[in-house]
């Protein structure tokens, strides 16, 4: 007796699978503008900033990086009602993803800016650029230029990562597959068509952000 498949059996559930697809991209958009943001400032701290504030950001980059993400998430969403901060799934996994990208980003943007040539910044200087504009746009801009590719995998990671948040009970990819296969118990089917998926995402989100990078963050 042969192994049959019904794809059309999963396919018929498109409107749980597009809701999927556009929490996982909404989810990741949202991380990746608020975490990118956390790393350009995270990043400055600990190149340029106080050293109680490196102390700060060097054990948040430390903690971050070397703990699961699904720890985390579980903390957030589980350990914070017990200090009295209740969360719903989707803010829970967007707080989880923004600390998580931001950390990484943390130290990638860092060894972008720690790369830029000392004349270049003292040249700025002797222009009367303040500290701000020095680093806005003479310091930042060439050093996520050099860092962007890195930058856009670890997007990718972020964004492959959300399915974890499935375990949470938010509304993202992995977890219409893992309804969907509830209700027909076509596992095979359901789990194999949100790989396909994924991938797509994967490739499109790349190729978008390799498009943005030299448009908006770091000139052409």
């Amino acid at each position: 007796m042969g192994i049959e498949f019904d794809f059309g059996a999963v396919l018929g559930e498109w409107p749980l699978i597009v809701r999927g697809v556009l929490w996982t991209l909404g989810l990741t958009a949202v991380s990746t503008v608020i975490g990118m943001v956390v790393g350009v400032a995270c990043a400055w701290s600990r190149a340029n900033g106080p050293t109680w504030l490196r102390w700060v950001v060097g054990s948040y980059v430390e903690l971050i990086r070397n703990t699961p993400f699904i720890v985390q998430l579980f903390f957030i969403f589980f350990g914070l009602p017990a200090a009295g901060f209740k969360l719903s799934p989707e803010v829970a996994s967007v707080i989880a993803m923004v600390l998580n990208l931001g950390a990484y980003a943390t130290e990638i943007i860092r060894a972008g800016i720690e790369a830029t040539p000392r004349g270049q910044i003292e040249a700025a200087v002797s222009l009367a650029l303040n500290k701000l504009q020095v680093f806005m746009r003479v310091v930042l801009p060439p050093a996520m230029k050099k860092v962007w590719p890195s930058m856009v995998s670890q997007i990718i990671i972020v964004m492959l990562g959300s399915a974890v948040c499935s375990q949470i009970s938010t509304e993202e990819l992995s977890y219409a597959a893992n309804l969907i296969q509830s209700r027909n118990f076509r596992a095979f089917e359901a789990f194999i068509i949100a790989t396909v998926i994924y991938l797509a995402l994967s490739v499109g989100a790349r190729r978008l952000l390799n498009w943005v990078g030299p448009r908006y963050f770091f000139g052409r």
